[in-house]
């Protein structure tokens, strides 16, 4: 396969997933402002800063309004990680490669595309945000479901595959790291019902809820973090995306499981290893957020080893590599 077709089928589903996963982010803020009403510079600020591009942010809209963040986040052409930004950028990705992906699959991108546009112009994603950013959740899951039952299950599918899992792996953790950098602005909230209702609303925001009361019934915040961070079965967890782009990367290369031939290979599969013999315990002893940093930072890792090795792009520095 051209690396070139291999770059554009693996950043399509990189940004398809991004675009969807800003909109969890918003998504989880906006069903926490329901039941935990707090000063609304302290509402949207964090999200910003979240995202590591606060002085972009400042410098064109000033204060964290409601409005202007998602307005940033969501409409901004010229901020790169908006998800009219991802989506454009997907789109010409997928155009790219017309040859090897699906019609269904060109068709539903051109549709998201266009359905977000027309929310900006129709003041939509404004009046019922939370209508809107359900259906932005909806058409990332059409999208993958297209991805998985119309695309033949090749070099190319596991392309997509392995940049829509560490797309996914990498915004999980940060969804985590917004309840422990934002959401809990009081330490007397800790274990009180406030903390019970952001937790449920961090489980709602990446479609896990369900799957966590069929296990564990009772909200618990080391349990809700254990489940994202290292359950073996659900899709979305971490330590399962991880898993999914090791055996896609296995795939491409031929190398056998267990072993390694490439930087890539061998960065992904350490942390793979470190997941497996890590627990919430020693998360929680060294420190949720310092955990999640570091988690990030490896991630944007795999994605630079991922460029040199196969696309033969050597990126300026991980950030940009991986928020592009």
């Amino acid at each position: 396969m051209l690396s070139r077709v291999a770059n554009s089928v693996y950043w399509m589903c990189r940004y398809i997933e991004r675009a969807e996963n800003v909109a969890r982010f918003i998504s989880v803020n906006l069903n926490l402002l329901l039941d935990l009403p707090l000063e609304e510079g302290h509402q949207w600020q964090p999200l910003i800063s979240i995202t590591g591009d606060r002085a972009q942010f400042e410098e064109k809209y000033g204060s964290c309004t409601q409005e202007n963040v998602i307005k940033f986040l969501t409409f901004d052409k010229d901020y790169p990680n908006s998800i009219i930004s991802c989506l454009q950028n997907a789109r010409e990705s997928a155009r790219s490669v017309r040859e090897i992906i699906s019609s269904e699959m060109w068709e539903q991108l051109n549709r998201f595309y266009i359905e977000v546009k027309e929310a900006e112009e129709s003041g939509f994603a404004q009046n019922d945000p939370h209508k809107f950013f359900l259906m932005i959740k909806m058409r990332g899951h059409m999208f993958t479901g297209l991805l998985y039952s119309t695309m033949s299950h090749g070099e190319a599918w596991h392309f997509a595959k392995m940049g829509l899992m560490l797309e996914r792996a990498d915004k999980i953790s940060r969804i985590l790291d917004v309840k422990y950098f934002m959401l809990l602005p009081k330490a007397e909230f800790v274990g009180a019902p406030y903390d019970n209702l952001q937790w449920a609303a961090v489980l709602k925001s990446v479609s896990a809820h369900d799957m966590y009361r069929k296990i564990f019934h009772r909200i618990s915040p080391k349990q809700v973090a254990d489940f994202l961070i290292f359950d073996t079965e659900f899709p979305r967890s971490i330590r399962h995306c991880i898993s999914d782009a090791l055996f896609s990367l296995h795939k491409i290369t031929g190398t056998p499981q267990g072993s390694a031939r490439n930087r890539a290979e061998k960065i992904l599969g350490r942390l793979q290893a470190d997941m497996d013999y890590t627990d919430i315990d020693e998360v929680l002893e060294f420190g949720m957020h310092d955990y999640l940093d570091a988690l990030q930072v490896r991630l944007n890792q795999v994605g630079d080893e991922i460029s040199t090795t196969f696309f033969k792009l050597v990126p300026l520095n991980s950030e940009l590599t991986n928020q592009q």
